[in-house]
């Protein structure tokens, strides 16, 4: 991990010099447009130093508390989360300084998550604690939750929106690690499936499709890793077609959403609006992008959340698009790899959870944007705006950031067994020369 830690400082490097760019093309440029009085929006320098310091705090600090943490994954949600926050920059100041207070909050709860791990708090245990937590915050969004772009999914306290679908997916990490971590009989799994059912109904009825597709495959493809049973997978993807089916034959934004997929161009006045304008920003921005804060995003109506992969691929190109996906293959690739190397199947499964829920988020957005699939509408992790979905992304690292730190703790223990063991037999080996020597 040492090695790790001395490579990673040319990367940080290159995450400062992208913001000091990038807050610099576009404070210079709205400062000259929007401020007859001043040659640069002091907003963009406040943000690009509030940018910078978070990412000098977190590079010094965070492996200062917490020694083995990996930091191949530091700088991959970093990366991902410079980027968020230049496109939110450009698209609205306002919400650029909301959306570095929630990763700020975001970055504060993730090291109390690695703290609470390393004290042995969070274990399988408290399995029920999980369940429970879990189908509480789906309930109080089914009972109190009010209306956002036609999904119940928002409660509102005060001035401030809280989705709790986005924390329940934390839940979920939790009590599919719990109840996956030992085979166990087809009847001893159902609490499991008891709490999964409930959720994605519960998701459904609420109308976040892309919720409760997210809540099923990660269940579904960690139920098979776990059990290497395809008689599982087999049933669990036909379940997902006849609940597919039924969906489609009882809910209108079910057979809408199927048909603009479709064609969305036939129904450019009925809900295919914003597919058509994600898929023309897609095309005009063409291999390297018409340039930053040149584009036109404002055309597409969820421009900041579902569609900020758009929005990028268009200033950038879609060359940048392609590197932007890269990145959460490489968060995957690390997930996997802190998995395979966790002591016990508690820990490589909450790696695991939440490297296939990353992964899964990831490729249902971007595939709804460039109609590879039916568009659903969850955000693309630390790029889009949200608090809520920031926050628990970032609890989702801290998860996966303890098991490093977990299994970088264990290693090292043994690694020093080693050496005192061989230290006691060379001593040993000292002793018995003298004797024969005597």
């Amino acid at each position: 991990m040492l090695s790790i830690s001395r490579r990673s400082g040319a990367p940080f490097m290159l995450i400062a010099l992208f913001e000091v760019f990038g807050f610099a093309i576009l404070s210079i440029r709205e400062g000259a447009l929007g401020l007859a009085e001043h040659l640069i929006d002091p907003m963009g320098i406040i943000l690009m130093a509030g940018a910078l310091f978070l990412l000098i705090l977190q590079y010094w600090l965070l492996p200062a508390l917490f020694r083995y943490i990996d930091r191949y994954v530091m700088i991959l949600y970093n990366t991902l989360f410079a980027v968020g926050i230049v496109m939110q920059y450009r698209l609205n100041a306002q919400i650029a300084v909301k959306q570095m207070l929630f990763f700020t909050i975001g970055l504060v709860a993730m090291a109390v998550i690695i703290g609470i791990f390393q004290s042995g708090w969070l274990h399988e245990g408290r399995r029920w604690l999980y369940f429970s937590a879990g189908l509480l915050l789906l309930g109080v969004a089914m009972v109190f939750g009010t209306v956002t772009r036609g999904a119940r999914n928002w409660i509102e306290i005060g001035s401030f929106t809280l989705q709790p679908s986005e924390f329940a997916k934390v839940a979920l990490v939790f009590v599919l690690a719990c109840y996956l971590r030992e085979k166990r009989r087809f009847w001893g799994y159902t609490p499991l499936f008891a709490f999964v059912g409930i959720s994605v109904i519960l998701l459904v009825l609420q109308k976040d499709l892309g919720a409760a597709l997210l809540f099923y495959m990660t269940f579904l493809l960690l139920l098979y890793v776990a059990t290497s049973n395809w008689g599982y997978l087999g049933a669990g993807l036909g379940a997902l077609a006849v609940g597919g089916v039924i969906s489609y034959k009882l809910f209108d934004h079910v057979r809408l959403r199927v048909a603009v997929w479709q064609n969305p161009w036939s129904m450019v006045d009925d809900g295919g609006y914003q597919i058509v304008q994600g898929l023309m920003a897609l095309v005009s921005g063409g291999v390297f992008g018409s340039g930053l804060g040149l584009g036109s995003p404002k055309y597409i109506p969820a421009y900041r959340t579902d569609y900020i992969f758009a929005v990028i691929s268009e200033e950038f190109g879609i060359l940048f698009g392609v590197l932007l996906i890269g990145l959460y293959v490489l968060l995957v690739f690390r997930g996997a790899a802190i998995a395979r190397r966790a002591n016990n199947a508690f820990h490589a499964l909450l790696a695991l959870g939440v490297t296939v829920m990353i992964a899964l988020q990831s490729f249902i957005i971007i595939g709804g944007v460039i109609k590879l699939i039916p568009l659903t509408g969850v955000t693309l992790p630390l790029v889009s705006y949200g608090g809520s979905s920031m926050l628990s992304t970032m609890m989702l690292m801290g998860i996966l950031l303890a098991v490093s730190q977990e299994n970088g703790r264990a290693d090292a223990e043994t690694l020093d067994e080693a050496y005192d063991e061989e230290e006691w037999d060379e001593e040993d080996g000292d002793d018995n020369y003298q004797e024969d020597d005597v």
